[in-house]
């Protein structure tokens, strides 16, 4: 069932998607972007509740100083592995709309049929895990706006804030980006900073004599590290979403993708290094929000209130980016036949109005459907990773297709990076389905669904 054609002429398909561009005036994407929301749109995306909620899972399978930070500086490389390979792709192929751009250019309609819907509901997944955090923070601190439900309803309308911001156009999504990234990034920095002046009694200080695993029961704690560690850095494509919107993605694609890589792995060190400065491994392990135990031990009684401000802080640039990106793959694919052409339109600044509505209405039924929600995420979490796999596929396959066609950036250390970041998602893929096997029948049980649904959708375009 999963057959994808590699088509022959590329160029072709490019040609026949901007002739049915071209046929539907409804307005059109505005090249506005820089360098600047590269940077807040990755850093606003990958810095999300991973970094709060992974450091004491980690620390659980690894109580070990060394063995924890190599996994997270095993995590940043692969990071930079991708961004290295999907640099090349977005410089190439300056479309909006993601990954799914990639693989239907590459691998055919199928193939992107697949990443774009994955990529779509997970995007809007992703906006309401994010949005009912920041529900339920803001319930801790405001006792009158606590419970399931006031939680649920401070997070359905703090989702729906952000995209009456965005309605107006991309101008005032990305300023409200890059506001909201830099909030977060200043959030962390005094955190780090106050835990190196005022902690001093970590595991840093004092190297924690805790046992560890060895022999397979040592691998199969690395693989589980791994898995968090990856989950968290998500988000290093994120610019590759506005492609066609950024003024010169040819140079400021790579740019923005190295640059937002690079800030996010050194805050992530600069975090862990900053916990392991204030508590012993003993003290992280185990703890849902290690953060929250150092700001109690850096801020007294003042440390909880701290914690879910920053929480909060750092929550919104996510919750901005993954609206404006959700939008930009349900209008990319509405562009190339694959859902409904009235979602191809575009207001005048810039925002394609009907896929914004339908991406934040479906992010609110997450918000309010919470067990089917993490059903769903957990299921989409199979797909997240294979569309990595067909990206650096992808890589391969235009090399070796269209060798002569203009790449402003080419991947460097090409095919050794890109192929070992190909092996490395391969491999997180197989431990992905090996320790949740019931989740990776019912994701694989979609995708024998999606075949016919996809022809379904083809005929009644072609009629």
């Amino acid at each position: 069932m999963l057959a994808f054609s590699v088509v022959s002429d590329g160029d072709r398909m490019e040609t026949t998607a901007q002739a049915t561009a071209a046929s539907r005036p409804r307005g059109r994407l505005l090249s506005v972007l820089g360098v600047g929301f590269g940077l807040a749109v990755i850093v606003g995306n990958m810095i999300g509740a991973g970094i709060f909620r992974s450091p004491g899972i980690i620390a659980t399978h690894l109580p070990n100083t060394w063995l924890y930070f190599s996994v997270w500086i095993a995590g940043g490389i692969y990071a930079l592995l991708g961004t290295i390979s999907l640099s090349e792709l977005g410089a190439m192929l300056p479309k909006s709309g993601g990954q799914y751009v990639f693989a239907r250019y590459a691998l055919g309609e199928y193939a992107g049929f697949i990443v774009g819907w994955s990529d779509w509901i997970s995007t809007c997944g992703a906006t309401a895990a994010v949005s009912l955090v920041v529900g339920e923070f803001i319930g801790a601190l405001v006792p009158t706006l606590s419970g399931e439900l006031r939680a649920a309803a401070t997070a359905g309308s703090i989702a729906v804030f952000f995209a009456l911001l965005q309605w107006h156009g991309i101008v005032w999504g990305s300023t409200v980006q890059n506001f909201t990234s830099l909030l977060k990034a200043i959030g962390f920095f005094i955190l780090v900073a106050t835990a190196f002046i005022f902690g001093g009694q970590g595991s840093l200080a004092a190297p924690s004599q805790a046992s560890i695993p060895t022999g397979l029961l040592l691998f199969g704690a690395v693989v589980l590290a791994l898995q968090q560690v990856i989950y968290t850095y998500d988000g290093w494509s994120g610019v590759i979403y506005f492609s066609e919107e950024v003024k010169n993605p040819g140079r400021d694609i790579p740019r923005s993708m190295f640059g937002g890589a690079l800030s996010v792995i050194a805050i992530y060190l600069l975090v862990n290094l900053a916990l392991f400065y204030t508590l012993p491994i003993s003290k992280i392990s185990g703890q849902d929000f290690a953060a929250g135990t150092a700001a109690e031990v850096l801020f007294g009684s003042h440390g909880d209130t701290v914690f879910r401000i920053l929480t909060i802080v750092s929550m919104l640039s996510a919750i901005n980016a993954c609206q404006l990106m959700a939008t930009r793959v349900l209008f990319a694919m509405s562009r190339d036949g694959l859902f409904a052409e009235r979602a191809a339109t575009v207001n005048e600044g810039g925002t394609p109005t009907v896929a914004h509505f339908l991406s934040a209405a479906v992010s609110v039924l997450f918000i309010f459907f919470g067990k089917t929600f993490e059903k769903v995420i957990t299921i989409c979490a199979f797909f997240f990773v294979a569309n990595y796999v067909l990206s650096f596929i992808s890589v391969f396959v235009l090399r070796w297709r269209e060798p002569e066609k203009e790449r402003p950036y080419r991947a460097w250390g090409y095919p050794w990076t890109t192929g070992l970041a190909l092996v490395g998602s391969t491999a997180f893929l197989l431990g992905a389905i090996a320790s949740d096997r019931t989740n990776s029948m019912y994701a694989l049980l979609l995708l024998g669904v999606s075949y016919p649904l996809f022809r379904l959708i083809r005929k009644h375009q072609k009629t």
